[in-house]
């Protein structure tokens, strides 16, 4: 199998490979030279060996016709409209080893990369992180994307990592600073759609998409199709070799449907990153499907986890938080005993959902209190700092940082950020007025946007406002947050990372309408224990000694038999050995 894009075999060529089936010639077009035709090849593809050197510019050619950048472009300087240029991915000289972290240590913060002033700006935030006890970022989707600002799931060329952030060997650079601070590097990455701008591929592939299959973006990529699901697996295979990257998130893979493609990503990942090295593989999957992660996949984003603690702590119920609006506590309980909350039980489409996930390990599931499509996805691109009564966060927080599942952060949850994130792009014209257009109409079943004076307060995604608005930096936070993250995030790699091997759910009961008591055993034979009251009353129940007690969130003078009002009491129980 041909490898996807232009690859330096010395100083002076390189090798070029386009997938083309519907092309019948394909030259490739050196900036200030003539056209070189490329051979045609089995399957479709076009290939051949073209004098040049690194930091050239090029186009390909179809049928002496149309001109577009290689959709496998390492770089595109002038943007997703200009020509790529070729990259010498050797080049960078590294200075520091992978971290290798287990994935049962990871404590991730996701960040936006344009938010944060690009690479050198996410770079500058590194050290204030690893103090914190952040042990990974993980980068929303750097794939190129039309302009210069956009979340990054519009992506058209995701081999070539956005040219706004910053140079491929400024990208080398963060992630190298990251591995020295003992920081590792995820990267979300797209593999569900493309952008609706400047994708060319239905031209001169039209057999990369399945036309009989719908998404909410289109036809479906066409995973049958070997050179399509070679382009993807090269592109992962990417990031990980090229980048040092250590880990991927796969983003909504349930508008894949293709798990064999799935399967087979994993494995080729697994096999060709072998070794001492770490690499953690973790999925948005709403179809809860947990044989993924019996053995292929690290973990899941637990959507069902934060949607339950998301009404719990609003009491919203609109969207698909209808799906919890008659039972969080109870679902909150399974969740944080078993994983998913849906198991194959109906949603609110009267659709079953999921697979049973109760033996799964803890840290098979991510947990969150929000991310960029939970904040994001709001109109208004409310925080919960906004949105939730700060005791009850501060309760929710120690939940999310103590439990045995793998935490969660969004950029600015540690500093108590009460500045929006909203959805923003770059588009213009025509597309830039459906765009506006669409994101208003999103909100018209709302209550809140049911008239359309109301959708017109809903920010122009096209508004550099609207990005600009988005930088959690600032003097609205709500004091004290960062001391709170420390305190529980030392606690946690002191005391419970050590141990979460072998880790094991005792069950979680309900104590009352919004309150719970989970329970683990961890690999060291101690009791975790969190009693968590998400409620505006306290709840009787007997409480681990003080002695036992390592957070407390509520008041610290209630007795022991009841559960203060929006709080979180967090205790490790010894074994009988250790017990005096």
């Amino acid at each position: 199998m041909h490898r996807h894009g232009a690859h330096l075999l010395d100083a002076t060529s390189a090798r070029f490979a386009l997938w083309a089936p519907d092309a019948r010639h394909v030259n490739v077009v050196l900036e200030g030279q003539a056209p070189f035709e490329l051979t045609p090849q089995e399957d479709g593809w076009f290939a051949g060996t073209v004098p040049c050197t690194a930091g050239q510019h090029y186009r390909y050619q179809i049928d002496n016709d149309l001109t577009v950048a290689d959709p496998a472009s390492r770089y595109q300087p002038g943007g997703v409209t200009g020509p790529s240029a070729i990259v010498d991915t050797q080049a960078y000289h590294w200075q520091h080893p992978y971290p290798n972290r287990p994935w049962h240590t990871a404590v991730i913060q996701e960040v936006h990369v344009g938010v944060l002033g690009g690479y050198r700006g996410v770079g500058e935030q590194l050290e204030r992180l690893a103090k914190l006890g952040i042990t990974a970022i993980e980068l929303m989707p750097l794939g190129q994307f039309p302009g210069n600002r956009n979340w990054g799931y519009d992506g058209v060329l995701p081999f070539a990592a956005q040219h706004s952030y910053g140079t491929p060997d400024e990208l080398r650079a963060l992630v190298d600073k990251a591995h020295g601070l003992g920081i590792s590097v995820m990267v979300d990455v797209v593999y569900n759609h493309f952008g609706p701008d400047g994708n060319f591929l239905h031209e001169y592939a039209g057999a990369f998409f399945n036309e009989a299959k719908k998404t909410p973006w289109g036809a479906a990529i066409d995973f049958r199709q070997p050179a399509v699901r070679e382009f993807f697996i090269q592109n992962a295979l990417m990031w990980l070799q090229d980048y040092r990257i250590d880990g991927l998130r796969l983003d909504a893979v349930h508008a894949i449907d293709s798990p064999d493609f799935l399967k087979e990503l994993a494995e080729r990942i697994r096999n060709e990153t072998q070794g001492d090295r770490q690499v953690w593989l973790v999925l948005e999957n709403e179809h809860n499907q947990a044989f993924l992660l019996e053995e292929h996949f690290d973990a899941q984003w637990n959507d069902d986890g934060h949607n339950a603690l998301h009404v719990l702590l609003t009491d919203e119920t609109e969207g698909y938080y209808a799906d919890y609006k008659d039972a969080p506590t109870q679902q909150l309980a399974r969740c944080l005993s078993e994983g998913f909350v849906f198991q194959g039980q109906a949603n609110r489409h009267g659709e079953p959902r999921g697979e049973p996930s109760g033996h799964l390990r803890p840290s098979a599931f991510v947990l969150f209190l929000q991310n960029h499509d939970q904040i994001g996805n709001r109109a208004l691109g409310e925080r919960l700092t906004r949105l939730a009564p700060p005791a009850a966060l501060r309760a929710a927080t120690g939940l999310l940082l103590l439990s045995p599942m793998i935490p969660l952060l969004f950029m600015g949850d540690e500093q108590g950020s009460r500045a929006p994130f909203l959805f923003f792009t770059d588009f213009h014209d025509e597309l830039a007025d459906a765009v506006r257009e669409g994101r208003r109409g999103e909100f018209a079943h709302f209550a809140a946007f049911s008239n359309p004076e109301t959708r017109e307060k809903i920010p122009d995604p096209n508004a550099l406002g609207t990005f600009q608005a988005s930088n959690p930096a600032g003097q609205d936070v709500i004091a004290g947050w960062p001391g709170l993250y420390q305190q529980l995030l030392e606690l946690r790699h002191r005391l419970i990372v050590p141990h979460l091997p072998g880790t094991l759910s005792l069950g979680c009961s309900v104590l009352a309408d919004k309150a719970v008591s989970a329970r683990w055993r961890l690999g060291n034979g101690q009791e975790l224990r969190i009693d968590l009251n998400l409620g505006k009353h306290p709840v009787a129940v007997e409480l681990p000694g003080p002695s036992m007690r390592l957070f407390d969130s509520g008041d610290t003078t209630h007795p022991d038999s009841s559960l203060a009002a929006h709080s979180c009491v967090v205790s490790l129980i010894p074994t009988a050995s250790e017990t005096p």
